[in-house]
């Protein structure tokens, strides 16, 4: 039977081994006791709150390890874990809680003020607090767990299709939609991230991504647990505490996304720091610049780009280190037993090098959304494949690249622009700290592109500077239209970049109010074709 409960299997072939180093308490955590800790909380959630298998359990903490352990708890359980985004306002927390039905909230302090909220406008029927208590029904986290350390109480029977996690989607397209994921899908990504990655039991991982998105837990924690490896848990992002954590625990294998890479690259100590432990570092949530990819190799880093989706896994494709520096840019090849096929327009495969959307099969893809029948006919088909809504080219060897978003491809002129080509050159300019290419309508052209460039700190750049090297670079259909300077670009708690927000406010001309200060400051430029 292919469950979820990769703790309770490794902790039983390796109790002693450290499964966890807490970094905020230096707490160091073995197999055996992280998986005492996560059964105590499902016998608790099931013997003395009286939840049932299928209910669920909303989580809103930033980084600990009573977050993994209520992970696994669900696993065990059969109750449904809801992690919450600590970045979201009462009103959206609200909402997810709601639709999602959840009969308890896990609750940490730095969240207090919105559970303070949450509490004056919905009913819920457990509220459990991770510290010290927020509201009056609070009942303590710590005092419920260690209640049932030693209690041997039986747990309900749970198979492969029972679900363990919503898992909400960010939402850039409206409100957003928990994606069921199975116990099934949680052992195949870890199993086969080990066996497609190559991932060793002396592996060590720093995980500074938010646990409550989907590549949190399932990029290196379930697979470091399923080999017997180590992961090092920070609270958030803390730019020098990371580089001493490579060095200290002689990290070997790390991911972020390219914002964190650009903040490590730029740090003061990465240079002092000592990588030679490292194996590889892997990038995923947004495309990953090739600029950055050399910056790192000339480092003697290999920076991997990763590809996912919370739908269907968030590891999905394998590339050797090798081949991470010769296809700079690509995702590599379907990992082992993931089909992977590219459609066109036509409703074909696509030939080699020709764009197409890219669609996947296979046991790590989810169930589908809660509660969202009509969203679930449009990208599951009878055949088990899921239209990722990414376009995609496969080379003669089998690489595959991701060239952009459907829903971000814009037409200009009656061609095709795929705004990561186009980002790709304008981050070649090393005055440029991120940028982000929309499309917008025009009377003459149909579509063209709109630049929201955001600037290095102390520097500056003409924008016909900008212009005329793309035009070195780029055909003049692909060349940005509008050049915006912008002192910040609006992101996901991931770090992606809400292209639908920066379109919108462009096209409505509201664009200022994202970006007052350097809206003051700067006009748009237009490029000559």
């Amino acid at each position: 039977m292919l469950r979820g409960d990769i703790l309770g299997e490794r902790s039983r072939l390796t109790p002693d081994r450290t499964a966890l180093v807490y970094v905020p308490t230096k707490e160091r955590i073995s197999y055996g006791r992280l998986n005492e800790r996560a059964t105590a909380c499902a016998r608790a959630w099931i013997h003395h709150f009286g939840l049932r298998k299928g209910d669920r359990v909303a989580i809103l903490a930033n980084n600990r390890v009573e977050f993994i352990e209520a992970y696994f708890a669900a696993i065990k359980s059969g109750i449904v874990l809801v992690p919450l985004s600590t970045k979201l306002t009462a009103s959206e927390l609200a909402f997810i809680l709601g639709d999602s039905g959840a009969r308890m909230l896990i609750h940490a302090s730095c969240a207090a003020s919105a559970v303070r909220v949450l509490e004056q406008r919905m009913v819920l029927e457990h509220w459990v607090a991770l510290d010290e208590p927020v509201v009056a029904q609070d009942q303590s986290y710590p005092r419920m767990r260690d209640a049932y350390l030693r209690q041997d109480l039986a747990l309900p029977r749970v198979e492969p299709e029972d679900l363990c996690a919503l898992l909400y989607t960010s939402g850039t397209t409206g409100h957003p939609k928990g994606v069921m994921i199975p116990q099934r899908m949680v052992s195949w990504n870890a199993y086969n991230t080990v066996v497609s990655w190559q991932l060793r039991d002396t592996d060590v991982s720093p995980v500074f991504m938010p646990l409550y998105h989907a590549g949190g837990l399932g990029v290196f924690v379930a697979p470091l647990f399923a080999i017997g490896g180590t992961i090092v848990l920070h609270d958030g992002f803390h730019a020098a505490e990371i580089l001493r954590t490579v060095e200290k625990e002689r990290c070997t294998v790390i991911l972020g996304v390219p914002t964190v890479f650009w903040f490590l690259l730029r740090s003061d100590a990465f240079d002092t720091t000592d990588w030679s432990s490292v194996r590889w570092l892997i990038s995923g949530g947004a495309p990953l610049p090739v600029k950055l990819v050399e910056a790192f190799r000339a480092k003697g880093l290999v920076l991997r780009q990763g590809y996912g989706l919370t739908e269907v896994g968030v590891n999905c494709f394998s590339m050797t280190n090798e081949e991470a520096t010769l296809y700079a840019g690509a995702v590599g090849r379907p990992m082992m037993f993931t089909q992977a096929r590219i459609e066109t327009q036509r409703g074909e495969e696509a030939e080699t090098d020709e764009v197409g959307e890219l669609m996947l099969r296979g046991p790590h893809v989810s169930c589908g959304y809660w509660n969202h029948p009509e969203a679930n006919a449009e990208v599951y088909d009878s055949e088990g494949w899921f239209r990722t809504g990414d376009l995609a080219t496969r080379d003669r060897t089998g690489m595959v690249r991701i060239v952009g978003r459907r829903t971000d491809m814009y037409i200009s002129g009656g061609v095709n622009v795929f705004p990561p080509e186009v980002e790709a050159e304008i981050l070649r300019h090393d005055a440029v700290a991120d940028v982000a290419v929309v499309g917008v309508p025009d009377a003459i052209w149909g579509e063209t592109g709109v630049a929201f460039v955001l600037l290095r700190p102390g520097h500056r750049l003409d924008k016909q500077v900008l212009l005329q090297s793309l035009r070195q670079r780029l055909a003049s259909y692909k060349i940005p239209k509008t050049i915006v300077f912008v002192a910040s670009l609006p992101r996901t708690s991931y770090g992606k970049i809400r292209k639908r927000e920066l379109r919108e406010a462009y096209s409505n001309g509201q664009w200022e109010a994202l970006n007052p200060t350097a809206a003051q400051e700067e006009e748009t430029a237009t490029a000559v074709a």
